[in-house]
């Protein structure tokens, strides 16, 4: 085949646009053997990291004594351009890596290749990015032989499942191998329903076989799914979504009643009110605001060197009640409580501030503490908030016995929890028999609700060590007791989304991305670039061996999938008039459906 060359007459005749020629070197078909051949030259614009902005000239060959006539390409061009396009396979690598793992957005990418001299559009950088998905996700199709190798070396896999969504978004259902860290598929569909999680969960089941286990959370979709294909697998749910969804059936509507509470007595705007007016009183006053700066540069402001001000006591406090979400340990609701936090610290601070009031002369004008007075005279709300902390008590006496999500854990939603499962089941089993549990199940419908659910889920709680044979030898594997590989996989999704559209909602990204866009988190993982491009220098030389028709085909599936109309309808919308033009087109009589 020849090698690339340049026409340097044309090179001269056009500088600003060097004419590069392409062809397929072939002196006989390598069918038929025949020497004749009809020739057909292509020309068209191309872009490429590696040569720049050329004019393409393909010379393509076709056999006239073959039956099917094949078309004999110049490889060399195929190779860095995907047919029928004018950008190359690196600037689409490019393109999508700049996207999806650095996060810039098309503004920024399209000033960098500004920069290397390339004109693109915004519109273009969109589309690329949305081909490299569609290219990535074909190699990982195609790689899913040597992943189920990989995996198999290693004693086999650990399936994690989970979804999210936002709003009213799809739900963006994942799939990942809780040992390697790998993303094995993902799927969009409209809702959580078993009737679309069981074919996607054989498609993973026929690439990959039967996992060792399974961890996922407590929906009931999933858990029917999971049920259907994988029958005789051990199957186990996660501690952290076990206990919230828990926390949620205990006390959750008492906590939506003391949120409604709150609202209807507008406290936190009242309290606003008071700060802000007290921070004009501390501003205006040297003195005072003297005496705020050294109290907040001390090293023990919890001790306070000297008396302070009346003015500067109230404005700290009163900034104290409505940052009751520090309290918080970043675990959510019911592990986190923010409203409760914020009425205690009311209940806790309306002594002191009356008497700081007392002291205070033309600034206690600006502290009117009736609102927090009827607010805690409320029995309603009061009551409330009673039976949520005897709840609260036995949920953190749970909390305490299953060893997740801790008060006192560091780690937020990447707590590990204990990893000693003998020793929780024991607890856990002393805590479900104790005397003080049997008589609230007895008495109280929530407690008895709890003891169900621990009762019924017991034996998808604890996991013993499986022991699998690999090359070296059997290896016993612990599976996780969590769900958090997913859920942070999750969180780094939406943050990298966040980071790179500055939406602070992902609804809109979520409804319009493809679905096998977490596959790009594959990317920072060294094995599985070594099993993907499969003895290639790079990705873009691995996408250039892939069949250009299923590359349009499943390209076309994933248009589909995320188009709000039908093409053409766009027009559609700026006719002037529609309803009377159509209504008038009709016949006399017709048939609706």
């Amino acid at each position: 085949m020849d090698t690339l060359h340049s026409n340097l007459s044309l090179d001269a005749l056009f500088p600003q646009k060097p004419w590069v020629r392409f062809t397929p070197g072939l002196s006989h078909c390598p069918r038929c053997h025949h020497a004749s051949r009809v020739r057909k030259t292509h020309i068209r614009e191309v872009v490429t990291l590696c040569i720049g902005h050329f004019r393409a000239h393909e010379t393509q060959g076709c056999c006239p004594h073959c039956a099917d006539r094949p078309v004999f390409v110049a490889e060399e061009l195929h190779q860095l351009v995907p047919p029928g396009t004018r950008y190359g396979y690196d600037v689409m690598v490019h393109v999508g890596k700049a996207l999806f793992l650095c996060c810039r957005n098309s503004k920024e990418i399209q000033h960098e290749l500004g920069e290397k001299n390339m004109t693109i559009s915004l519109r273009e950088i969109d589309y690329l990015g949305r081909r490299f998905i569609v290219y990535l996700a074909l190699v990982h199709e195609q790689s899913h032989e040597k992943l189920k190798q990989y995996m198999g070396s290693q004693g086999g896999y650990i399936l994690h499942l989970d979804g999210t969504c936002e709003s009213d978004s799809p739900h963006l259902m994942s799939t990942l191998d809780g040992r390697s860290k790998i993303v094995l598929d993902n799927i969009k569909i409209p809702t959580e329903n078993a009737c679309q999680l069981i074919p996607f969960l054989r498609n993973i089941q026929r690439a990959y076989g039967n996992p060792m286990a399974l961890v996922h959370d407590m929906g009931t979709a999933i858990l029917h799914a999971v049920g259907e294909v994988f029958p005789t697998i051990p199957d186990y749910i996660c501690h952290f979504h076990f206990l919230r969804d828990l926390g949620n059936d205990l006390f959750g509507h008492d906590y939506s009643t003391l949120r409604r509470h709150l609202k209807t007595h507008r406290i936190r705007s009242q309290l606003r009110k008071m700060a802000k007016g007290l921070k004009k009183v501390i501003e205006k006053d040297a003195d005072t605001r003297q005496c705020l700066h050294r109290y907040l540069n001390s090293k023990q402001p919890h001790k306070p060197e000297t008396p302070l001000q009346p003015s500067v006591s109230a404005y700290l406090i009163i900034n104290w009640i409505l940052e009751a979400k520090n309290e918080s340990h970043g675990f959510g609701f019911p592990f986190d409580r923010p409203h409760l936090d914020f009425y205690r610290r009311l209940q806790e601070a309306y002594p002191k501030l009356k008497a700081l009031k007392q002291k205070m002369t033309a600034a206690a004008s600006l502290m009117p503490l009736t609102p927090i007075s009827k607010t805690l005279a409320d029995k309603a709300l009061s009551s409330t908030v009673l039976r949520m902390l005897d709840k609260i008590g036995i949920f953190d006496q749970l909390r305490e016995t299953m060893r997740i999500a801790q008060p006192d854990s560091r780690a937020g939603l990447n707590d590990e929890g204990d990893d000693n499962i003998t020793t929780i089941q024991a607890r856990l089993t002393r805590f479900r028999h104790s005397e003080e549990i049997k008589e609230l199940a007895t008495t109280t419908t929530a407690y008895r609700k709890m003891v169900i659910q621990i009762d019924k889920y017991w034996d998808k709680l604890f996991a013993d060590p499986i022991e699998v044979a690999t090359p070296t030898g059997p290896v016993r594997v612990q599976p996780q007791r969590t769900n958090n590989i997913l859920e942070q996989f999750f969180r780094y999704l939406k943050r990298k989304g966040r980071k790179r559209s500055g939406d602070q909602t992902l609804t809109k990204t979520l409804k319009t991305m493809l679905s096998q866009t977490p596959l790009v988190k594959n990317l920072d993982n060294p094995q599985y670039m070594k099993i993907i491009l499969n003895g290639q220098e790079s990705l873009a030389a691995q996408f250039a061996l892939i069949d250009i028709v299923e590359v349009r085909k499943l390209f076309a599936q994933t248009q589909e999938g995320t188009q709000k109309y039908p093409k053409g309808m766009a027009k559609v919308f700026k006719i002037p008039h529609l309803p009377s033009q159509l209504v008038e087109t009709l016949p006399e009589k017709v048939a609706f459906p």
